[in-house]
Order: structure tokens, then C-alpha cells, then sequence
């Protein structure tokens, strides 16, 4: 079948729309018509060449929602029709990883920047002119129609709008499960939330959730400031020198109980600050990426030992894509999670280089591409 999709050709590069022919769903996967597609910065740090993947052409997007327009031979559960919210994180849900409920770190994770199959390293989905095209995190849901693994599936009740429950696929789980599940963030606790985009509003979401009587949003961008007091943040700073200075006068010169790490591009230097803005025992969440070859960061180990500081990661924020993406589509449903007011402007799939410079700009907190 023939579809279109946004892809890179190289990196450094930027997306183009071309036309692809997409592969009919076999044993264990979907064929699925895309309602929406978040557009995260993760896909740009493909573009920029910050993460590196295993093919080119490779067609982005790893944020999405649609409806199923085919489902493979033999592969029970699924059928036409059926809404689905894709998480990029597939979960296989047998090996050590799933049996122990921390599924966003399932094994085949292994396989997401391949472009490829899981189980098969020459199989693709997608290709452009007779040449194998890879897949972002084996979905890409900047495709108008894509075949994907049901690992990477999730069925949703068909009255959640799909224009909406994309943003949980992604940016919602990670920034809300960086404060619930990684900070471990409690009533009454400072928390600083560095970097507020599409994933950093959501930490602050989470952090407002769980009770924080303060919690400090660091952006230089007005806008995203601003739109943090609105999604639970007590204080809006521009830099972490002003967040560092406040969590101490809260807590009688200590420091926050954690900070977050959500910057766009992450560098060393920001883990370094985030480390002076806590207190003893406290936590540093580092859920940004930058480039994924970097090594190093500004950290004093006595800092770390004789402070009994932590530094700890986030992936999807610890969160399991099988059950936390419902509860969290409930927590919507029910009024207490914001997934309206993340979209700040919608795109049509030939205008994704205008979203990603429009995310460059700051002047969006999610935009979304709508099929």
C-alpha cells in the first residue's frame, strides 16, 4: 500500500515528505491509519545526528495515536477499527524486565533506533523506491499509515479523542512519571524543573500532583514560564542560579528535595547545576537527552558521597507503558490531567519543518501533526 511519510535522508538532515510503500501487517502486527503524531524533540536529535540510528532513509515519529486498518493473520485481541495509542517503548512481556514490571525497560528496547524488526535486522515495514526505509522505535507516526509490532500497541476506549491521547505515548508518561515514579515526589516537597517543553510541563504536572507545596519551573522562554504557573508551578525563574537561591529560602538554606532535568539538549553543565540546587539525601532526575555521545558532567564525587545525593535516570519516567498510559488517559477523563492545553498548535504533515522550528523558537509546548 501506498502512504506518505516525514523522513531524513541523512543527519544532519531535515524531514521531507516523500512517498513510501508501506508492508501489509503479518503474524503479531497492525496496520494503522495515524490520527495524530506529538512532535518531540527526540525526533530532532535524530534529525540533528545527536542520536544516531541504523538506516537511512528513516521515517520519525514515536508519538501517536490511530485507528487499526488491518490486523495481521493469527494475531488474536485486535481488530478493525479498534482505537490504539503506541507507546515507544515496546514491551514483549515475558522477558526479566516485563516480569518485574519495569516493561518500559523490556528487552527489546534494544532494537528502537535499528529501523528494523525486533527479531530480524533485514525486515522493514517501509520503504521508498525499492529501498528499505527504517522506523522510529519500530512505529513511526510520521507515516499517514504505518505497520507496527502489537508490542508497541496499546487499545484505548474509542471515546478518548485521539488528537489528544497521542501526547501520553510520550511526553505526558515522561515528564509525570519523572516526578511521580523517579523523584519520588512527596506532599509538602521543592521541587526545581529544569527545562519546560513538552516534557517538562508534564514533570511539573506530576510534581503539582503529588503534592509539592513549591515547585520552581526554570525556562529563559516567557511563554513556557508562564504556561508552567498554569499547569501547577508556584514559581516561574529563568535560570537555575534564581531556582537554587529560592528552593534554599524555603527550606532554611538546604535546597529542594529534587530537581529535574528536562532541557531540550542536555549537556553536563545542567546536571551539574541541577546537583548544587538540592539538598542532602536529595534527588537529581536527569530525562533529557542531548548527544548520546557526550561523556562527562561538572560533579564533585564528595558531593555525591558525603551529601548522599542522587543522580538518577528516567526513561519514559519509569513508568509501564502497558498500564500506566490507561491510568493516565483516566486521570484525563476525570479532570486531572491536562492533555487539551499541552497542544499548543496543530500541523499538517507537510508542515513538520515549520513544528520543529517553531519548537526551536520555544514558542510551543507540544505541537501536533493531525492527519
Amino acid at each position: 500500500m501506498k502512504t506518505r511519510g516525514a523522513v531524513i535522508k541523512e543527519a544532519p538532515g531535515t524531514y521531507e515528505v516523500v512517498d513510501l510503500e508501506v508492508d501489509d501487517p503479518r503474524q503479531g502486527e497492525l496496520q494503522v491509519q495515524m490520527t495524530a503524531s506529538g512532535l518531540c524533540h527526540s525526533d530532532d536529535h535524530v534529525a540533528t545526528g545527536d542520536i544516531p540510528v541504523g538506516v537511512y532513509p528513516f521515517c520519525g515519529g514515536h508519538e501517536g495515536s490511530g485507528v487499526v486498518s488491518a490486523v495481521g493473520p493469527n494475531t488474536p485481541g485486535w481488530k478493525e477499527g479498534d482505537h490504539v495509542v503506541f507507546s515507544f517503548l515496546p514491551a514483549c512481556g515475558h522477558c526479566t524486565w516485563c516480569a518485574r514490571g519495569m516493561s518500559n525497560l523490556c528487552d527489546l528496547g534494544a532494537g528502537l533506533l535499528a529501523g528494523s524488526r525486533w527479531d530480524d535486522l533485514t525486515s522493514f515495514r517501509l520503504s521508498m523506491d525499492g529501498q528499505p526505509v527504517g522506523q522510529m522505535c519500530g512505529i513511526s507516526t510520521f507515516a499517514e499509515i504505518t505497520t507496527v509490532a502489537v508490542d508497541s500497541a496499546i487499545k484505548i476506549p474509542d471515546e478518548i479523542p485521539l488528537e489528544k491521547a497521542c501526547l501520553v505515548g510520550c511526553g505526558v508518561g515522561t515528564g509525570w512519571g519523572s516526578a511521580v515514579n523517579s523523584a519520588e515526589v512527596r506532599p509538602g516537597q521543592t521541587v526545581v524543573v529544569m527545562g519546560i517543553g513538552g516534557i517538562g510541563i508534564n514533570a511539573v504536572q506530576g510534581a503539582a500532583h503529588a503534592g509539592a507545596t513549591n515547585v520552581i519551573a526554570v525556562d529563559p522562554v516567557a511563554f513556557k514560564r508562564e504556561k508552567a504557573q498554569e499547569f501547577g508551578a508556584t514559581h516561574a525563574v529563568e535560570t537555575m542560579e534564581e531556582a537554587t537561591e529560592l528552593a534554599q529560602s524555603f527550606t532554611n538554606g538546604q535546597g529542594a528535595d529534587s530537581a529535574i532535568i528536562t532541557v531540550g539538549v542536555t549537556k553536563g553543565e545542567h546536571l551539574g547545576q541541577a546537583m548544587a540546587s538540592i539538598r542532602k539525601a536529595g534527588t537529581v532526575v536527569v530525562t533529557g537527552l542531548g548527544n548520546i555521545a557526550d561523556v562527562g558532567a561538572p560533579v564533585s564525587l564528595a558531593d555525591i558521597t558525603l551529601f548522599q545525593k542522587r543522580i538518577q535516570g528516567s526513561l519514559f519516567g519509569a513508568s509501564n507503558p502497558r498500564s500506566d498510559i490507561l491510568k493516565m488517559l483516566q486521570l484525563y477523563t476525570d479532570g486531572r490531567l491536562k492533555l487539551d492545553e499541552l497542544v499548543t498548535k496543530t500541523y499538517a504533515l507537510d508542515e513538520i519543518a515549520q513544528g520543529y522550528e517553531d519548537m526551536h523558537a520555544g514558542t510551543n509546548l507540544r505541537g501536533v501533526i493531525v492527519y
